[in-house]
């Protein structure tokens, strides 16, 4: 039977395989758990899917982008370079560049092209048309640029928590040399892929129990992925720039009693995943829910 609390806090002079087993069990706890670095994205990209199977290829995509990175956390942690972590909160300039690109991807599903900054027209020169600039967000139903979900998980896991410092400070430096650095990282993003195909999955298939035509479900998860990631974004980007100003923000929080990373405390990362999954997300689906049954 697993210790969970021996999980949360191993112990020194552990063999490989113990090390991938503990690192495995983590990324599963970190994949059901709701987490700012996974459920906002998973969930904008599953639903924008609209299947139950393009939800587990949503989970996957992204989860393969974050494994990779996580690979490359634990041998930073390995060769000592993760100290960084312990001196600098990284979490602002992660969150703000991670909203940057929910909001690329988003106004791609909602305007059909990728957003942009207008450099060009402060070089005097003409920007792009006034009647692109009118279109109607709400009236877009532009394929999810899934290979975006990728880059989302090589951006989010630079997110630094509890789960990140167990594998990094703890399990990372036990390994026995620098070739092993990354089996970590790697059994820690495949528990927490399975667990991200899993809730893909589900997020995808919240639409079916309304038992819409496969074209609405098509045109809702669009236009509420599409949303999710515009408007998640932004407020991805404002929460990061609010650390970044107020770094003590990070650390407040309520506590739940619960000794599980991620549901151990109601804080800014809750907020997060309330605000993009529940308050936009589900918002978002309701809404065009209602426009499409009534057209």
């Amino acid at each position: 039977m697993i210790n969970l609390s021996w999980i949360l806090n191993p112990s020194a002079g552990l063999s490989i395989a113990a090390i991938v087993g503990v690192a495995f069990v983590l990324g599963v706890l970190h994949g059901i758990t709701p987490d700012e670095h996974t459920w906002p994205i998973t969930f904008s990209y599953s639903v924008g899917s609209y299947s139950t199977r393009g939800g587990m290829k949503a989970g996957f995509t992204f989860s393969l982008g974050f494994t990779l990175q996580r690979a490359l956390l634990t041998t930073l942690g390995f060769i000592g370079v993760a100290a960084i972590y312990k001196t600098y909160n990284l979490d602002g300039p992660v969150y703000i560049v991670v909203g940057l690109v929910m909001c690329i991807a988003g106004y791609y599903v909602l305007k059909g092209r990728y957003l942009h900054l207008p450099i060009d027209m402060l070089m005097g020169r003409k920007h792009h048309t006034r009647e692109a600039e009118r279109l109607p967000m709400h009236e877009a139903v532009n394929p999810v640029p899934l290979k975006m979900a990728a880059v989302h998980g090589l951006i989010a896991g630079w997110g630094f928590g509890a789960y990140a410092s167990i594998i990094t400070f703890i399990l990372a430096p036990q390994v026995p040399s620098l070739i092993y650095a990354p089996l970590p990282g790697l059994a820690f993003g495949i528990g927490t892929m399975c667990m991200q195909i899993i809730l893909g999955s589900v997020f995808a298939s919240v639409m079916r129990v309304k038992h819409l035509t496969v074209e609405q479900m098509k045109k809702i998860g669009r236009v509420t992925a599409g949303k999710a990631l515009y408007y998640g974004g932004m407020a991805f980007a404002v929460i990061g720039t609010l650390i970044l100003l107020f770094p003590t923000l990070d650390a407040v929080g309520l506590s739940t009693g619960i000794p599980i990373p991620n549901v151990n405390i109601i804080g800014v990362s809750t907020v997060l995943v309330v605000s993009v999954v529940g308050a936009i997300g589900f918002g978002s689906m309701y809404e065009a829910y209602k426009k499409v049954v009534s057209t």
